[in-house]
């Protein structure tokens, strides 16, 4: 394998997981921790991921339940809940936040289908631009005497296989999460 295939392999692999992590925050139908564990929270005087001041657990399929470590950031930890954007009202209890799923109706769904649909392309645009910027790295080679022409085919050709490849990546990882929003 050669160099252009790796260094653009590496290239692809952190695409797929940019990918798979904007699926995983995704809400589905389930409470799922990874919906809220990335929203920053103002505490302390600075700003911190939720999961760095709280230990969030999902105790059954509609709650995600938020328990800071020190009871003087609930206020700060609600604020940021209400500021996310995520759709869900937090119910405090004391220093435990309940988030209640509501349930997703069809048309959140459809929504939310579209929005997979949205990062999966978007996905097949940064692969495009890998390969196109290896396939310019490929021919500028060639021309500086570098590689043989026959070189360049073969490269290319491995090139486009590999690209299928992540495609076909991206293609299921997409289906997956589609299937997983639309079940009831």
């Amino acid at each position: 394998m050669s160099n252009y295939i790796k260094t653009a392999e590496q290239e692809f692999e952190q695409a797929l997981d940019h990918l798979a992590k904007d699926l995983k925050n995704l809400r589905t139908n389930r409470a799922n921790a990874s919906l809220v564990e990335d929203i920053h929270v103002q505490a302390y005087g600075s700003s911190m991921e939720l999961k760095g001041v709280a230990s969030i657990t999902t105790p059954d399929a509609k709650t995600i339940q938020i328990e800071p470590w020190d009871k003087n950031v609930v206020k700060d930890i609600e604020k940021a809940l209400m500021a996310s954007g995520i759709g869900i009202t937090p119910k405090i209890a004391g220093t435990v936040i309940h988030l209640n799923m509501p349930p997703m109706t069809e048309e959140n769904r459809r929504d939310i289908v579209k929005v997979v649909g949205q990062k999966a392309e978007q996905a097949r645009i940064t692969i495009r631009n890998i390969r196109e910027n290896a396939r310019e790295q490929i021919i500028k080679d060639e021309k500086a005497k570098a590689i043989s022409e026959d070189e360049r085919f073969s490269f290319q050709e491995e090139l486009d296989k590999t690209v299928a490849k992540v495609n076909e990546r991206i293609e299921t990882m997409s289906k997956e999460k589609e299937e997983e929003v639309m079940s009831v």
